[in-house]
C-alpha cells in the first residue's frame, strides 16, 4: 500500500490536521471550527509519513441533531430532518495537491464504507466545495448539476446562508458543456455523484474558505444495486 490512514486519537493529531487544513485553505493559519472537538478526523500518509490528506466525520444519531452539523450552519434542513434515520457529516475533506492519486479517495472512501455499514447510516452527506469563490470558475458543473443531480423536491435544504447564488433558477436554461463540467467537478463530489448522491438547488459562496458549495446527500439504501455493489466491493479492494 501506498497511503495508509489512521484516525486521531489525540489533541497532537487533531492539531496535525488543523495545520494541514490551514495550509491549504489559510494560508498557513491554523484552521479551526468547534466541531473539530467532536469529530472523527481521518489522516492518510504516504510510506515516507507526509500528510497526504485528512477528513472528519460526525455521526449524528437523531434528526434533531442535525442541527449540530457544520452543514446547518448555512442550509435549512428542516426537510432533511424527515427523512428520519442516522446520518453522517463527512466534512473538510482535503488532499494536498501535490499528490493528485485517485488511490487517496479511494482508500478514503474504503474507510467511510466501514463506517456506514457498521452504524447502519441512512444518509451521507456534506458541503461539496468549488475552491474559488467566483460563480464563474463553476458554471459548466454548476450547470450539470442543475440538469442531472438536484436533491428531491421533498429533501431540497432551503436557503439560509447570507450570500448564495440560485444555479437551478439562474442556469435554468442553460445546457451544460459536459467535457468542462466533469473537468472541474471536485473529486469527491464526482464521489458522491457516482453513488446517486443529489445536491441543494444553490451554492453558498463563502469567501472566508475562498470556496463555493452546495449541500450535498447520498441515501445509502437508495443507491442503485450496480453502484452498491462498486460501494461495498471497496471494500474487497482496502
Amino acid at each position: 500500500m501506498k497511503y495508509h490512514l489512521e484516525f486521531s486519537k489525540d489533541t497532537n493529531d487533531i492539531a496535525m490536521a488543523q495545520a494541514f487544513r490551514g495550509r491549504l485553505f489559510r494560508d498557513g493559519v491554523r484552521d479551526y471550527d468547534i466541531l473539530d472537538d467532536v469529530a472523527m478526523h481521518g489522516l492518510i500518509r504516504n510510506n515516507e509519513g507526509d500528510l497526504v490528506c485528512t477528513f472528519r466525520m460526525i455521526p449524528f444519531e437523531t434528526p434533531e441533531s442535525l442541527d449540530h452539523s457544520y452543514s446547518a450552519q448555512f442550509y435549512d434542513l428542516a426537510d432533511i430532518k424527515k427523512m428520519g434515520g442516522r446520518s453522517l457529516e463527512l466534512g473538510r475533506f482535503c488532499v494536498d495537491p501535490e499528490y493528485s492519486d485517485p488511490d487517496i479517495i479511494r482508500l478514503a472512501w474504503t474507510e467511510l464504507t466501514k463506517f456506514v455499514l457498521d452504524r447502519d447510516i441512512d444518509l451521507l452527506f456534506g458541503c461539496s466545495s468549488f475552491h474559488g469563490a467566483e460563480i464563474d470558475m463553476h458554471a459548466e458543473a454548476l450547470a450539470l448539476l442543475k440538469e442531472r443531480h438536484l436533491a428531491p423536491r421533498r429533501f431540497m435544504p432551503a436557503i439560509k446562508a447570507p450570500k448564495v447564488f440560485e444555479f437551478a433558477k439562474n442556469f435554468r436554461l442553460r445546457k451544460p458543456n459536459l467535457q468542462l463540467a466533469q473537468k472541474t467537478m471536485p473529486p469527491l463530489l464526482r464521489s458522491y455523484l457516482m453513488l446517486g448522491g443529489w445536491v441543494s438547488d444553490h451554492a453558498v459562496v463563502d469567501h472566508d474558505l475562498d470556496t463555493v458549495h452546495v449541500f450535498t446527500g447520498v441515501e445509502i439504501k437508495k443507491i442503485p444495486p450496480a453502484r452498491r455493489k462498486l460501494f461495498t466491493g471497496l471494500l474487497a479492494r482496502g
